[in-house]
């Protein structure tokens, strides 16, 4: 399930974005992930966004018309990662295996795109307002389908019968914990900030009990 994006330059036209248009389009976006996730919605101005990319307001209207096009544009590219790691699961996976490619690769985005997450988090702690269309009926019907792959895998004996919602529930909250909470994990641990080590010790404890806890046998 993938969320709508209103449209902007580079795919407006339907050709491909030019090297210098996809360039700023990333710088831009990148820019607009710091704002977002130091001041929110309503504390970031288009005009600071600009200023940090180096681009004239005018020139990042071109890219994106404006700030709710812009916002929901970053709350995007995650949602995408995320759900694109979940889309391809079928019953006939081996579900320790797709539960560890799962918790690894949602891992791996906490790492390397954590303001992207806590803006995400904010959005939905503040009521999901921008994302009213995204939580409509299509991407209900891609949960419950989700859900079914396993309950499949119980109804096949491949795990043990826990309830398939909660279960894609911890999932979500326990891998995405780790970009959203970051700075709780330093202070309770002592770190100045979290290592690609700690990442992957802590996939591998989440692993270890989400697997156990649904009956399998956790991936070495």
């Amino acid at each position: 399930m993938m969320l709508e994006v209103p449209a902007h330059s580079a795919s407006a036209s339907g050709k491909p974005a030019s090297r210098i248009r996809q360039k700023n389009e990333e710088a831009i976006l990148k820019a607009a992930e710091d704002e977002f996730a130091r001041h929110g919605f309503k504390g970031t101005s288009m005009n600071t966004i600009a200023l940090n990319v180096g681009l004239p307001k005018a020139n990042l209207h071109y890219y994106f018309t404006n700030k709710l096009g812009l916002y929901i544009a970053v709350l995007s590219n995650i949602i995408e990662l995320w759900d694109s790691t979940f889309n391809t699961l079928s019953a006939e996976d081996d579900p320790a295996q797709a539960l560890t490619r799962y918790i690894r690769a949602k891992m791996e985005f906490s790492r390397r795109q954590p303001l992207a997450s806590r803006i995400f988090a904010m959005e939905i702690i503040s009521g999901g307002e921008c994302l009213t269309e995204y939580f409509n009926q299509d991407y209900r019907s891609w949960f419950t389908g989700r859900a079914a792959v396993f309950q499949a895998w119980i109804d096949a004996g491949k795990m043990d019968p826990v309830d398939p919602v909660h279960l894609i529930f911890l999932l979500w909250g326990s891998t995405q914990h780790y970009a959203d909470f970051a700075t709780q994990i330093c202070r309770v641990t002592g770190q100045a900030r979290l290592t690609r080590e700690d990442f992957e010790q802590a996939g591998d404890n989440l692993i270890r009990i989400i697997l156990k806890g649904c009956g399998l046998t956790p991936v070495v």
